[in-house]
Formats: C-alpha cells, sequence, structure tokens
C-alpha cells in the first residue's frame, strides 16, 4: 500500500489526531498499520521497548498514543528524532531513543543531514513491515525559510500520498490551505491529494461553495469536514489539560514548572479529581488536608524548575501544605526536588555543574549521572504492583525508586496516574480508562465526516 502521510497548514492544525484516527480506522478494517513521525519535539516522551535487533528507548508521546490506536506495540523506529527543549535556545537531540550529546551540542543547521539518516531508515523498516505506513508532518510544510526534511524529503522519499489539514476554528483555513499549497515545493504540491477542514462548529453545508473553489484551483479533493470533537486523548501540551472531573472531587494541585516533561501522564487523573496546574501559591493555602493533594510532576531541568519553585513562593507553600497534613507526591523530578539536595556534577542539566538544596520533605539525595536511564518497570506501592517507565539523569541515594515520610511520597516511576487502581487508592475516587473508547470514537469520526472512499483509493494507488 502507498504510504499516507498528513500534513497542516499551521502547528496543532490536528495532525497527530488525525493519525490517530487513521491509525485506529485502518486497523479496524483489516489493515496492517503503523504511525511514523520523523522528528517530534515535546518534554512528552515514553519508554518503549526493543523490537527484534531494534534496542528500546524514548519517543514522544503522540506516536506512543498512535501505535496503541493502529494496535501494534509501539517502537522507536516510530519517532526515530525526538527534541526536548532544556532552555529556550537548547534542546537535547534523542535519535533512535537514545540521547546523542553530540548532536545536543551542535547548531540547528548543522544537524540536518545527521539526522536524516536514522529518519529515512527508521521509515523504510516501517514500510517493510507493515503494510500502510500513517505519516505525520511537523509543523508547517512551507516553512520557506527552513531546510524542511521532516515533511517535504519525507513526503518525497517515501512518495506518500498526502492529506493537508486546516484548524478551521482559527479562522482563514481557505487561505492557510491555499497558501500552504502555493509555497511548498512541486514535488510535496504533487502528492497533496486532499485537504481536511477540521474542528468545525455548525453546519458543514455553509462552507459551499469554499471547497468546490479550493479543489477547482489546487486540484486537491475535499477530504471532509471534522467537527470539534469532544475526545479523552491527553493534549500535546500536557499542562493545558482541562480538569472533567465532577464539582464535588477531590483537588489535586500541580505546580507548571517551565520545564515540565511527561505532563500527559496525569491526563487520566484530570477526569477523576480537579486537577489544577499553578504558578503561585494562593492554590495551595486553602487545601483540605483530608482529601486535597499536592503533586510534583516530572522536570526536564530539575535544578532550573527547583529554582523557579522557589523564586515564586511555591517552595514554601509546599512545604507549609505538607506541614499541615496535606498529602504530597512528587514523580521523578518532583521526587528529586522533595529530597535533600540535588548534585550534578557533570553539568547535564546545564553548561556547568550546579547543586542545590532540596526541600527536604523526604530523606534522600540526588545526583545527576552522565548516562539517562530509560526502561519500562514495575512498581510495588499503593497496595498492588503497576506497570510505568523511568527517563531520567538523576539518582536518588541507594537507588530508592519509592520513599514515603509521613504524607509525603516520592517515586522516580512514572506512569502510575495513568492506572486507575493507583488513582481510587491515592484519592478514594474511581476513574474509568479513556483510551481505547477514545480511539475507537475516533475511528468513527473518521467513517462519518472523511471521505473513506478516496481514502481508500490513496493507499491503494500505485506510488
Amino acid at each position: 500500500m502507498r504510504p499516507l502521510m498528513v500534513l497542516g497548514c499551521t502547528s496543532d492544525a490536528g495532525k497527530s489526531l488525525l493519525v490517530t484516527a487513521l491509525c485506529r480506522w485502518f486497523a479496524r478494517n483489516g489493515v496492517s498499520v503503523a504511525p511514523f513521525k520523523a522528528q517530534n519535539m515535546s518534554n512528552n516522551a515514553r519508554v518503549v521497548a526493543g523490537v527484534g535487533d531494534e534496542p528500546g528507548g524514548e519517543i514522544g508521546v503522540a506516536q506512543w498514543l498512535q501505535a496503541h490506536a493502529a494496535r501494534v506495540e509501539p517502537a522507536v523506529r516510530m519517532n526515530p528524532v525526538l527534541l526536548k527543549p532544556e532552555a529556550d535556545t537548547r534542546s537535547q537531540v534523542v535519535v533512535r531513543g537514545t540521547v546523542d550529546r553530540a548532536l545536543s551540542a551542535l547548531g540547528w543547521q548543522e544537524r540536518h543531514d545527521a539526522l536524516w539518516t536514522p529518519m529515512a531508515e527508521s521509515f523504510d523498516a516501517l514500510a517493510a513491515d507493515f503494510d500502510l505506513v500513517v505519516i505525520e508532518g511537523a509543523g508547517s510544510p512551507a516553512e520557506i525559510n527552513l531546510r524542511d526534511q521532516v515533511n517535504n524529503r519525507m513526503v518525497a522519499h517515501a512518495d506518500a500520498a498526502a492529506l493537508l489539514v486546516s484548524d478551521i476554528d482559527r479562522g482563514g483555513s481557505f487561505a492557510h490551505l491555499f497558501g500552504t499549497w502555493s509555497l511548498v515545493p512541486e514535488s510535496t504540491r504533487d502528492r497533496l491529494a486532499g485537504f481536511v477542514l477540521n474542528r468545525f462548529r455548525g453546519d458543514a453545508s455553509l462552507l459551499e461553495p469554499g471547497p468546490s473553489r479550493l479543489t477547482e484551483m489546487t486540484g486537491m479533493a475535499n477530504a471532509g469536514v471534522v467537527p470539534m470533537l469532544h475526545h479523552g486523548l491527553p493534549r500535546e501540551e500536557g499542562a493545558a489539560e482541562v480538569s472533567t472531573a465532577p464539582a464535588d472531587a477531590p483537588l489535586v494541585v500541580l505546580p507548571r514548572f517551565p520545564f515540565g516533561s511527561n505532563l500527559d501522564e496525569f491526563h487520566l487523573l484530570s477526569t477523576a479529581a480537579r486537577t489544577e496546574w499553578v504558578t503561585s501559591p494562593a492554590a495551595l493555602e486553602s487545601l483540605d488536608a483530608g482529601r486535597d493533594r499536592v503533586v510534583l510532576p516530572g522536570s526536564k531541568h530539575v535544578l532550573a524548575d527547583l529554582a523557579w519553585l522557589r523564586s515564586t513562593g511555591l517552595a514554601d507553600a509546599v512545604v507549609s501544605a505538607a506541614q499541615r497534613g496535606v498529602r504530597g507526591i512528587g514523580i521523578c523530578g518532583g521526587a528529586m526536588m522533595l529530597g535533600e539536595s540535588i548534585d550534578d556534577p557533570h553539568g547535564i542539566e546545564g553548561a556547568r555543574p550546579g547543586r542545590a538544596d532540596g526541600l527536604g520533605l523526604v530523606l534522600t539525595r540526588t545526583t545527576m549521572g552522565d548516562r539517562k536511564r530509560t526502561v519500562l518497570t514495575e512498581l510495588v506501592a499503593f497496595g498492588g504492583s503497576w506497570s510505568g517507565y523511568e527517563i531520567r539523569y538523576g539518582e536518588l541515594a541507594e537507588q530508592q525508586r519509592f520513599i514515603q515520610r509521613g504524607g509525603v511520597t516520592a517515586t522516580t516511576v512514572h506512569g502510575l496516574f495513568e492506572h486507575p487502581g493507583v488513582i481510587e487508592a491515592v484519592l478514594g475516587v474511581p476513574a474509568e480508562p479513556v483510551l481505547e473508547p477514545t480511539f475507537e470514537l475516533l475511528a468513527d469520526a473518521v467513517e462519518d465526516h472523511l471521505d473513506t472512499a478516496l481514502l481508500r483509493r490513496l493507499v491503494e494507488a500505485a506510488s
């Protein structure tokens, strides 16, 4: 089958959502399908197991979700390059699941050639093992100031049929679609087979003659109009998550670190508890010690986020809440902050070695190692055994993974709050799984709102 690529007129046009939906729809129709994104940028990452001779490592959470939608095991080749911002002008470069510190030190323009090989080889490996690969683009393919490997070079390498998506809720969709079609290289324009208007509110018949005129001007078919979907996928930016819990549910307060990471793991929690992301101490002052909680999430730059916690007054507020009996939980970077000290002798998190005192709420010390731990794991805690993952440089004293002192808990294991049993054990409220029902809802949306005959023609066409 011919690969299918989803390009967007802008960032956040709905590429990830549409690829997820297509993966489940094709899988539901008996197609062996896998997702692929050559390069992602996110501090929300997942650890995946090795496949055959391919080692495991970390990939963007979007491709992890898309693999589950496709009913296949996620693998590093589904997202061979992951950029994880560490500062406003610096990113950690993860290649084939592993941090490449040499590439991370290079300037943006110097990385291209070194990154293309893992991108192309990873796509080729997927294409050899699956009937269909659904490729997600990045940002816009019409950024004519950039050397674009992720969109334009990849669509040509894969010789994929492409759909172009626009977020109509933003306004200006016909201009976005026509302008993008006009500016992309000819090799991409020739492969743009259809367009999708995403996040539409209202009567789709009122859009005419706009879609028909756009088809006349560009040759792109109208592949469909997707309504504003209220789905259960985590948001790409985890701290933008809006809680859907009942008004009488317990309150969980989470500091919004500047370099917070793996924040999508609190998505299920936000359906059972009122989650509130905070940047000031006021929300902690009125917490109910009997039912509310404070959670310190993961961090991509623990020392910088700890300094921010102190500068905002949140550090003192967390300590004060714990002293009043409010239970607190720190996860990975958050767990390190709860300890007595953090040492970074190798300068892993900055240009030079660093050290800081922690909040002193649990008795442990953290040392940043020079190698990153990325492993799937099991943790016995909260009344059961739970699967999770570790993704960190920091090592707690004596390689501790779970510490409790009074009402404060620290753990290096991510993913615990994705288990309904953990949420019920910690908060005393039930949580219902959301991912599988959401995958099915998205596949239904493909069936109901996209031109499925066109989709079939595109992937069955000879390249």
